[in-house]
């Protein structure tokens, strides 16, 4: 087929996985018409994850649901072959806060229980979790309570919603969660974060969820005690597992309660996406995310998308993954050992992030003719469906990859590049001033218009 797959996580806050693809396709197309691309948006589990598997053909099931706050809201699962793809933040994550208004005391896990009985009521037999992105930061007790479990405090009373209030739990009816008896639970995450201490749940996620110094540690007060009788009903510790402390410790009640696995996210969502099916016959893999920095190197989207590449490649060779981003932070030597040959940043040619933002899918479709320059046949770069090169020192023919030098052998042949750890991009001001792409397509002619009226 000889085909670019496109494989992007989302521009946090700015583009989707798949408008990111869809403007990457777009570019390609604009650059070598006829070119073939496969689009296969992907997620780590966080936000966008049931967007992906829609995507990749899951059924979209939306239900009404408790919000973080209590108040109503829309969410949405995703359901094939009874495998459920549930992601926590389409219950309760940040965009779900009436206002965007932060609420880390008393925001709750409740309404991602009430995905799971819907997704189990639709016939389910198996679950897969999307941590990440929540607004809560109550140890899973929202979503446990939803499937059946009581907390309450010493008087008998049931502890209203929130991590801070599990600092007054007195004792949880753990009697079998209704519904879910025979459904196997997998949780995907890329963190590996215990539920306490100075790595746990509120520590660490808790300030990005606009906790203060104070609610920090009336939210690890809760947790703790959370943690002690939940491990005492259950007779099992969990508080230390890895991915314990995800998505405000909703991970640790997974686990605990339910018996989940946990499995990176972003290597079990491609596979439930069939993503190496995508790459037979593949001649170039773009991946990428909004940005690339250490993150990336820690499970995230573009790095998992890298080694699914390498693995199936086996003997028929390496196919080269590049990434797009809005800003790339690491060295040449960095992404290689990521299995990323090259980077290519919006910051690149647009240095106002602002503007990166506001314009982020019509830069991504410029740096895409760029990413076609550069791998791509040069040949293809034609006047077809009237489109032109662009002309001898334009800022296109001036963005060339870092200057040659004796070093290793690039994946595509003969050029070298320089081993030293120096950006992937030569710097913002050498690709200014930036002019527009590609030619504009010619507008309605004023005297072919008044014709066609005079015949209508």
């Amino acid at each position: 087929m000889n085909h670019v797959v496109i494989a992007p996580d989302k521009f946090k806050g700015t583009l989707t996985a798949g408008q990111v693809a869809a403007h990457v396709a777009a570019g390609l197309e604009r650059a070598c018409p006829g070119l073939q691309s496969v689009q296969a948006p992907v997620a780590d589990g966080g936000e966008g994850t049931v967007d992906a598997a829609a995507a990749a053909g899951y059924r979209r099931i939306e239900v009404g649901v408790r919000g973080p706050t209590g108040r109503p809201v829309t969410a949405a699962f995703a359901l094939r072959d009874r495998t459920a793809i549930i992601e926590a933040a389409q219950a309760c994550g940040l965009s779900r806060l009436p206002g965007e208004v932060l609420a880390p005391r008393t925001a709750s896990s409740h309404g991602v229980g009430e995905l799971m009985l819907a997704a189990a009521r639709m016939g389910a037999e198996r679950i897969v979790l999307g941590l990440g992105g929540v607004a809560s930061t109550d140890g899973g007790a929202g979503m446990v309570a939803a499937l059946g479990a009581r907390l309450v405090d010493e008087s008998g009373a049931p502890l209203p919603p929130g991590g801070a209030a599990l600092a007054r739990l007195h004792r949880i009816d753990v009697s079998t969660p209704r519904g879910l008896p025979a459904t196997e639970i997998v949780v995907a995450t890329d963190v590996d974060n215990p539920l306490l201490g100075e790595h746990g749940a509120a520590a660490v996620y808790g300030p990005q969820k606009g906790a203060s110094a104070n609610d920090v540690a009336s939210l690890e007060a809760g947790l703790a005690r959370w943690a002690d009788v939940a491990e005492q009903a259950l007779g099992k510790t969990s508080r230390d597992e890895p991915g314990a402390g995800a998505a405000g410790g909703l991970g640790f009640a997974a686990l605990a309660f339910l018996g989940a696995t946990a499995r990176p996210g972003i290597d079990l969502m491609l596979d439930l996406l069939a993503f190496r099916a995508r790459l037979t016959g593949a001649r170039l893999v773009i991946t990428g995310e909004g940005a690339i920095d250490a993150q990336t190197l820690r499970g995230k989207a573009p790095a998992g998308v890298a080694r699914a590449v390498s693995a199936a490649a086996g003997q028929a060779g390496a196919v080269p993954v590049l990434a797009v981003a809005g800003r790339c932070s690491l060295s040449t030597a960095q992404l290689r050992a990521a299995g990323i040959v090259r980077a290519y940043a919006l910051a690149d040619i647009e240095p106002d992030i602002g503007t990166c933002h506001s314009r982020a899918g019509p830069l991504l479709e410029e740096l895409s003719w760029v990413v076609a320059r550069d791998w791509i046949n040069p040949e293809r770069l034609t006047t077809a469906a009237g489109l032109t090169r662009p002309r001898p020192g334009s800022w296109i023919q001036r963005c060339r990859a870092p200057a040659p030098s004796r070093g290793h052998r690039d994946l595509r042949g003969d050029q070298r590049h320089d081993r030293r750890d120096q950006p992937v991009r030569p710097p913002a001001q050498r690709f200014r001033p930036r002019m527009p792409l590609l030619p504009s397509r010619p507008g309605p002619r004023p005297d072919r218009e008044a014709g066609r009226a005079g015949r209508g």
